[in-house]
């Protein structure tokens, strides 16, 4: 199934096991930080979330964080294993040790700020509401008695949430795995919209510009972090300060415009 998802966004992909993703150390569990120079760092992500990680036509793992995180790590001394994991489990992934920190599109809630060790934030983005564009949909009123998707413990389920009459019109709230099945689903007319973070949205939409619309309504503006476990300051730190320098000399501003065709870093 996974295989036959990737399909319809980036061509025939090649189900190969990456084995540098096993996201286990010499000891058996995701390194602690601050330890040594050159330590590893385990990095949970989803791995179909693009264009902030996911994988290519070739089975790879690229993507704006995976190039960001990468560029990062190198600066501190650290190298950086990929990880792909369950996304709606990924606090007990990072609590648990099996990850020490979580890159890949990760919002910034008063849930997770209190949970989680963030980072600065490091992106703007939006809860933006994907629709065909023969579904008579037009602004986020239209949504009542309707079907409506979203990912599975992403902040798109805390958005709609938190603006209660609109979610309290809605015919049914569908929780997805991943945000490519959704698509697939509204593009099915099993479900009528999607709610996702813009930078996700747009670029699924960029794909297959005739089937799909995106409203100019949202569920609100947010912002992305990197996301650690609160005892593991020193990995922080080490991150952070390596952020503060790839902002500083135009680095980040380059990965940016790779991924995005312009400097989108806050």
């Amino acid at each position: 199934m996974q295989n036959a998802i990737r399909n319809f966004l980036f061509g025939s992909v090649v189900a190969v096991a990456l084995a540098a993703c096993g996201g286990e150390s010499a000891s058996g569990t995701a390194s602690s930080s601050g330890e040594s120079t050159g330590q590893k760092v385990v990095m949970g992500l989803d791995d179909s979330f693009p264009p902030m990680g996911f994988r290519n036509e070739k089975n790879e793992l690229v993507g704006f964080d995976i190039d960001m995180a990468r560029e990062a790590a190198k600066r501190a001394g650290l190298n950086v294993e990929l990880k792909p994991i369950d996304w709606s489990a990924k606090e007990s992934e990072l609590n648990s040790k099996r990850v020490d920190m979580l890159w890949n599109g990760l919002t910034i809630t008063p849930q997770r700020q209190q949970q989680l060790l963030l980072s600065k934030p490091y992106m703007d983005n939006h809860q933006i509401i994907v629709v065909r564009p023969d579904s008579g949909i037009n602004t986020k009123a239209d949504l009542n008695g309707k079907i409506v998707a979203v990912q599975d413990g992403s902040s798109a389920v805390d958005a709609v949430e938190a603006d209660q009459n609109t979610a309290k019109s809605f015919k049914e709230l569908k929780k997805y795995a991943d945000n490519v099945t959704a698509l697939m689903d509204v593009s099915a007319k099993r479900v009528d919209a999607l709610v996702v973070d813009e930078v996700v949205g747009r670029y699924y939409v960029s794909k297959k510009p005739n089937e799909y619309k995106v409203l100019g309504d949202n569920f609100g503006a947010e912002q992305y972090a990197v996301a650690f476990r609160k005892d593991d300051q020193v990995l922080e730190q080490k991150i952070q300060g390596a952020l503060d320098s790839m902002k500083a000399d135009g680095t980040s501003a380059k990965i940016a415009t790779k991924w995005f065709g312009k400097d989108i870093i806050k």
